[in-house]
């Protein structure tokens, strides 16, 4: 039967509204209709809307008076940014400390961006206790980082770069040796095992750099029990990532090595594209090294009005 991998609800206090995760992992491909459908043509509704920049309302000049903790802030996030360009490793800009007030005015300036991820609690561990959120705001590239240690401590950060450095480190944490096939497959699994054997191939072969290998399964004969049988074997990870670009897009990490579930949905969410991607990230979840340049640009308008004050 198909995996259920609905993220759990999140109980996390959190300074900014993260976008709730609405979409269910729904694999259908070739195969998985019944026979007995109209045989007339029905073409999928593509995307309708595309997410673009929209700057975040700010206050008067006048209002801001005050803030220099926000500023400051802000001005580490934008030398962080240019550090990034320049190809320098940065650390994360931490918020604690910062006034009430000032903490407000950084999400203002921040608001929330097309992407967003989840880390999911650690097995054993109540499902109201995620690991991490994280938000990309509307300058790409440049992360909100929420993040609850084994201590009980929460950390949030802003982090700069193509995807928090939080994502790949679970992922590598999550990732487990593929059980074998056994030699009884389960009911109506045809053709799962060929695509578990090539993404076995794209895995030994791939390394950090290659372009992503990538198994598009709607253009090939499966069931829903092939695919159901294919996340079995591969494993699914903690990290949860939704992208609202153009139409949107859920990811999900296997617990195979450098292998994520990439599933991308109409306006009507309906599944248009359900695929398997060997890589260290899908790029529908990383910032373009032209996004940060353009965000760095951004912010630099964004703190010429703010110190108008």
């Amino acid at each position: 039967m198909p995996l259920n991998l609905e993220p759990e609800p999140i109980a996390m206090a959190l300074p900014f509204d993260i976008k709730p995760f609405p979409i269910p992992v729904v694999a259908l491909g070739p195969g998985s209709q019944s026979g007995d459908e109209d045989e007339s043509l029905n073409y999928i509704a593509m995307p309708q809307g595309m997410s673009t920049f929209r700057a975040p309302p700010l206050p008067e000049p006048e209002e801001l008076a005050g803030h220099a903790g926000a500023v400051s802030t802000l001005h580490e996030v934008l030398a962080r940014l240019q550090a990034v360009l320049r190809g320098e490793a940065v650390a994360p800009v931490r918020l604690d400390g910062l006034a009430a007030a000032d903490l407000a005015l950084i999400n203002q300036v921040l608001g929330e961006g097309e992407v967003s991820a989840q880390v999911l609690a650690e097995p054993g561990r109540a499902p109201s206790a995620p690991r991490a959120q994280i938000q990309e705001s509307v300058f790409a590239g440049v992360w909100r980082v929420i993040e609850r240690c084994d201590d009980g401590r929460v950390l949030d950060t802003i982090e700069v770069g193509a995807v928090p450095a939080l994502l790949h480190r679970i992922a590598a944490e999550d990732t487990r040796p593929v059980p074998p096939e056994p030699a009884v497959l389960p009911p109506n699994v045809l053709n799962a095992g060929s695509i578990l054997v090539e993404l076995a191939a794209h895995r030994q072969h791939w390394r950090a750099g290659d372009a992503p290998q990538v198994v598009n399964l709607t253009l090939l004969p499966v069931t829903l029990e092939d695919i159901a049988w294919i996340d079995h074997q591969l494993g699914t990870g903690r990290i949860v990532i939704l992208s609202r670009g153009y139409g949107n897009c859920r990811i999900t990490n296997a617990c195979a090595a450098h292998t994520w579930r990439v599933v991308y949905y109409n306006s009507q969410d309906t599944v248009i594209l359900n695929a398997v991607e060997v890589c260290g990230l899908p790029e529908v979840a990383c910032a373009a090294p032209e996004d940060l340049a353009d965000s760095a640009e951004r912010l630099v308008e964004v703190l010429q009005w703010v110190e108008q004050a």
